[in-house]
């Protein structure tokens, strides 16, 4: 509180928890193969359009795939979204859409 009894304004920092080290999801990386396949695609712009979250979740949910069949059937999923827009995860995703 002021002297005045009104609240002390703090600026707000929406990322400072970052900077102290308190994202504790893994960052995973793109294998060369998917961005090949992004790229072949043509589906750069729409894939670096979503949110970081998304991205980094796709990367993950497709890396953790324990067979190759599993694997190729996540990333045709992914590209799937990406081309239609609308849909992360088989959910909708109305930002993402495609007018």
């Amino acid at each position: 509180m002021t002297d005045g009894g009104a609240p002390k304004m703090v600026a707000f920092q929406p990322l400072a928890w970052l900077d102290r080290g308190m994202a504790t999801r893994a960052i995973n990386p793109m294998p060369a193969d998917i961005q090949q396949l992004l790229a072949d695609e043509n589906l750069e712009a729409d894939y670096e359009a979503r949110p970081h979250y998304q991205r980094n979740d796709y990367l993950g949910w497709i890396a953790r795939a324990k067979q190759a069949a599993t694997r190729q059937k996540r990333i045709q999923q992914m590209v799937d979204e990406l081309r239609v827009g609308g849909v992360y995860m088989k959910m909708d995703h109305p930002p993402s859409a495609k007018t």
